[in-house]
């Protein structure tokens, strides 16, 4: 199981930094609003990964 959740916590870590990568590009687009969206998303999404990272700690 611990291998499974650390799998899923690298996952999220790509697709985080892939959002923070398009947030950029999209503000550089003028889409301000779009892009908070985005970084919003990538929170929730570091978020997740914290919660996978404290289930992944009591295998």
């Amino acid at each position: 199981m611990a291998h499974l959740l650390e799998h899923w916590v690298e996952h999220n870590e790509n697709h985080s930094k892939s959002f923070k990568e398009w947030a950029e590009k999209v503000r550089d687009a003028g889409y301000t609003e779009l892009a908070d969206d985005i970084l919003q998303a990538e929170k929730k999404m570091s978020e997740c990964s914290d919660l996978l990272r404290k289930a992944r700690d009591k295998c």
